[in-house]
C-alpha cells in the first residue's frame, strides 16, 4: 500500500493510465541500481502530460522528484515519498537554420552527440559521454573542468504548477553543477542551445577524444551514479579520497572505484546503505586528513529503510 491517498491515486491514473505505477521499484531506473520503491512512478509521454502532472501534484500536495534518466541520484532503501517523474519519453530534438538545437528533457547524451556529428555542429563536443539526458544536463550544468553546458543555453522551457513558460538565458545563472533562476517546483521540459557549424571530421575528432578520456579514467563499465562529490575549489575530490587511502575500499556490494576515487560503483547486490556508508567514510577521512569538507554532487533522496 502506498502513501498516496485514494483521490490523488485516481487523479494520477486518470491522467496517465498505464504510465503510472504505484509502489514500483526504482532500483532498475537508476544508474547505480539501488533504492526502494516510489509511492508512484510516472512516465509521461509528452510535454503536455508533464505540465498536467506538475499541476496535479501541486493540487494534491504530492512531493514530485524528477528522476530523469536516473543518473546523479542515490535513492535510499526505504523508497521515495510522492511521485517520481521519468522524462525518458520526451525525445523531441531538432535544429533550425540558425544552428540552434532544441532538445526535450528526455533526449540522451548519445542522441545529442549523434545529431552534432551528422550535422557538423560544434559547441557540445565536450559533453560526449556525460551520462544522463538534457533535463539533467541543464539542471546540473553538466560539464568538464573548463567547459559547461550552461554556456550554450539560450533558454529553458519549464512546467510549473501554474503552467508552462520559457526562461531566457538572461534570467538564469549557471553555477558549478547547478542553475539559479528556475522557479521552485518547476520541471525542465526542453532547452535550446546555440551551436556553431564545424567540419564533421573536426567534431568527430573532439568527440572521440573526450570519449577515449572517459574510458581511460572512469569506471564506465560498472553501475555508478557518476561523480559523487563536487570538486572543492582548487582541488579534485577523487585525488583527496585517494590520498586518504580509500581507493578500492568496499562496503557490502558498493566500492569506491579503483579506477577513479570520486565514483562509487555497484559491484553486485549493493544497497543504498552501503553507498551511504562509503560517502560518510570518504567525507570523514578527507576532513580529518586535509580539513576539506566534501560536498556531495549526487542528489540523495528518499526514506531511510
Amino acid at each position: 500500500m502506498t502513501a498516496i491517498g485514494a483521490k490523488a491515486r485516481a487523479s494520477l491514473t486518470d491522467l496517465l493510465g498505464p504510465r503510472v505505477a504505484f509502489g514500483a521499484s526504482l532500483a532498475r531506473h537508476t544508474s547505480l541500481g539501488v533504492g526502494g520503491p516510489a509511492d508512484a512512478l510516472a512516465t509521461p509521454e509528452s510535454v503536455a502530460e508533464v505540465e498536467a502532472l506538475v499541476a496535479l501534484c501541486a493540487a494534491h500536495e504530492l512531493p514530485l522528484h524528477v528522476l530523469g534518466g536516473g543518473f546523479n541520484t542515490l535513492l535510499l532503501d526505504g523508497g521515495l515519498p510522492g511521485v517520481a517523474l521519468r522524462t525518458q519519453k520526451l525525445r523531441g530534438i531538432e535544429v533550425d537554420r540558425g544552428h540552434v538545437l532544441r532538445a526535450e528533457a528526455g533526449v540522451s547524451h548519445s542522441q545529442v552527440t549523434r545529431l552534432c556529428l551528422d550535422r557538423g555542429l560544434g559547441g557540445l563536443e565536450f559533453a560526449a559521454g556525460i551520462p544522463g539526458s538534457v533535463g539533467g544536463w541543464v539542471a546540473m550544468n553538466a560539464g568538464i573542468p573548463d567547459r559547461e553546458v550552461g554556456a550554450r543555453v539560450l533558454d529553458v522551457e519549464i512546467a510549473t504548477p501554474s503552467g508552462r513558460q520559457t526562461v531566457d538565458r538572461s534570467e538564469l545563472r549557471f553555477v558549478y553543477r547547478g542553475v539559479r533562476g528556475l522557479p521552485p517546483g518547476s520541471v525542465v521540459v526542453s532547452a535550446r542551445f546555440q551551436l556553431v557549424p564545424v567540419e564533421r571530421e573536426a567534431v568527430r575528432a573532439e568527440v572521440d577524444r573526450h570519449l577515449a578520456h572517459r574510458r581511460a579514467t572512469q569506471p564506465i563499465d560498472q553501475p555508478s551514479c557518476g561523480s559523487v562529490f563536487k570538486n572543492p575549489p582548487g582541488e579534485h575530490a577523487g585525488r583527496l579520497i585517494e590520498l586518504a587511502g580509500l581507493k578500492g575500499v568496499a562496503h557490502g556490494g558498493a566500492q569506491i572505484s579503483s579506477v577513479h576515487a570520486n565514483f562509487i560503483v555497484n559491484t553486485g547486490g549493493a544497497r543504498a546503505a552501503d553507498v551511504l556508508a562509503l560517502i560518510d567514510r570518504a567525507r570523514a577521512e578527507v576532513r580529518t586528513r586535509s580539513g576539506i569538507e566534501l560536498e556531495p554532487e549526487v542528489t540523495i533522496v528518499g526514506r531511510e529503510a
